[in-house]
């Protein structure tokens, strides 16, 4: 049911997109419009429902535009914090539950510690912004984007057991973001963004601030009127 709202979200996006370009027709859109434009160094904020809220690093590319108002923007974020005592427990009474057979106790046996588990995600991500200029020379973006998560846990008691196998794992994600855009000039230009990540068990909202370098002029619209 989230996938689904979050779909419908973003294909209401899309379609608001295209009225406040003046009825783009797909024609307009094309992948011979995109050039690399230049890149962001960023960081952030997450609070994941496994882990233990923590700081992001990220680099993001600044492709250009797909078509009018579209900008795609791929990117690379980093992220590790311990995991909640909860979720830990959790995994522990799963454990024990596989372990302790009624039928068969076992001596002196206690129940699994797995003491602290560190978990990571490295995010490999395609992001489609929907572009619009306000007053003040703010841009402002919405969209969504694909990404694909390559998560590791870790721990002293963990290592080398089938329990850091399984949370050792590759999985797809989506996301939807939004935020304010300022140039501080042709060369540079800061940026805030709030985006909100789904996967199959694992969410978080995340708060992000970077710097962009630009290599290239402004696109139309982009351009400062002070």
């Amino acid at each position: 049911m989230r996938r689904t709202s979050a779909l419908a979200v973003f294909l209401g996006l899309v379609f608001f997109a295209g009225e406040a370009n003046g009825q783009s027709s797909l024609a307009d859109y094309d992948y011979e419009n995109l050039s690399f434009r230049g890149f962001a160094l960023e960081t952030g904020y997450i609070w994941p429902t496994k882990a233990v809220a923590t700081n992001t690093l990220g680099l993001r590319v600044d492709l250009g535009y797909l078509g009018p108002g579209l900008r795609l923007i791929p990117g690379v974020a980093y992220w590790s914090s311990d995991m909640k005592e909860r979720e830990v427990q959790r995994l522990e009474r799963n454990i024990n539950d596989l372990v302790d057979d009624p039928q068969e106790p076992i001596p002196d046996f206690t129940g699994v510690d797995l003491g602290t588990i560190n978990y990571s995600d490295l995010i490999l991500s395609m992001d489609a912004h929907f572009v619009w200029s306000i007053p003040l020379d703010l841009l402002t973006f919405a969209g969504g984007g694909m990404s694909l998560h390559i998560m590791d846990g870790d721990g002293e008691f963990i290592k080398r057991t089938f329990v850091e196998d399984l949370l050792d794992s590759v999985k797809p994600g989506f996301n939807l973001h939004g935020g304010l855009e300022y140039p501080l000039s042709d060369a540079f230009r800061v940026y805030g963004e709030g985006r909100y990540e789904l996967m199959e068990d694992l969410r978080y909202f995340e708060a992000r601030f970077g710097l962009q370098i630009m290599l290239t002029g402004p696109a139309a619209g982009e351009e400062r009127t002070r």
